[in-house]
């Protein structure tokens, strides 16, 4: 990847922002990659995000965030200038189900996407050989159903021991509690399958199964509190018919879970996803 800077802000919406933001980014000699803006009607909130040759500015990224900063308190702006050769820190929660933590781990392996995976934890072993032949740590951290506190706060450790930028629940089935939720707010991916509410609970693909279901998806989301209600990063579905088992749609549903979680986190992971109230703007 170019190196590059991503300026990403977000702000009540006026007249004159693409303007001072780019008379700025000229100003300092920036040569813009990229420039993606998004204002919501609704809202009456404004979205921006610009990619800024590295090489280009006349001034350190430090330089540049001191100077830009009246401008951006000016405007009421949340902002950021992220500096794409710093790789995130990811930390992957997995349980059983390997087909989301395989494929993460193949697009890390071949550098498709571009972070740093400090170590996965599982609270079941069989996942283990798999993560340690990459030369990962693997974090085993069993729970107990009648007491399950403390392997929550030895999560939550494990992830600030290893300084996670990310979180990614991939198909780790346990419930997270609030106070992790709250650490890594905005920062927290999980993925599930496109079912609920209609099939609750366990064996939904048996359920999607003998309702005839049509088509089956997946849905990426940033964790809140409020279990699967959390802001919707990507979604996927694809068609199946009454010539499809079971199996088959257990097998195509893994098929669009990988693909559907691995684009959430590559557009996580270069600062593409804007979170408004209990909405996101994805620039792709």
């Amino acid at each position: 990847m170019d190196h590059t800077y991503r300026l990403v802000i977000s702000c009540p919406d006026r007249v004159g922002i693409v303007a001072r933001v780019s008379q700025f980014v000229a100003e300092q000699g920036g040569w813009l990659t990229e420039a993606n803006y998004h204002a919501d009607a609704e809202s009456n909130w404004f979205f921006m995000r610009n990619e800024i040759r590295a090489e280009s500015l006349k001034v350190s990224a430090q330089a540049c965030r001191a100077a830009f900063a009246p401008i951006a308190e000016e405007y009421g702006m949340h902002w950021a200038l992220v500096d794409s050769a710093v790789k995130r820190k990811v930390v992957i929660l997995a349980s059983h189900a390997s087909h989301c933590i395989a494929d993460i781990l193949h697009r890390w392996h071949s550098g498709e996407l571009d972070c740093d995976i400090p170590c996965v934890i599982s609270n079941h072993e069989n996942l283990r050989s798999m993560v340690e032949w990459h030369g990962i740590p693997f974090e085993y951290v069993a729970i107990d159903p009648q007491n399950k506190a403390p392997a929550h706060a030895k999560i939550m450790a494990l992830a600030q021991e290893y300084q996670a930028d990310c979180v990614v629940l991939a198909r780790y089935m346990q419930i997270i509690q609030p106070e992790f939720c709250q650490a890594y707010a905005g920062r927290m991916i999980n993925i599930h399958h496109s079912f609920l509410p209609s099939f609750i609970g366990a064996n939904p693909y048996q359920k999607a199964f003998d309702r005839g279901v049509k088509l089956i998806g997946a849905t990426s989301h940033y964790v809140t509190e409020r279990l699967d209600e959390g802001p919707i990063i990507e979604q996927d579905v694809i068609r199946v018919s009454h010539r499809h088992s079971k199996d088959d749609l257990v097998r195509l549903g893994k098929d669009v879970e990988k693909s559907v979680l691995a684009r959430a986190l590559r557009n996580h992971l270069e600062d593409r996803v804007l979170v408004h109230g209990n909405k996101t703007v994805v620039f792709d």
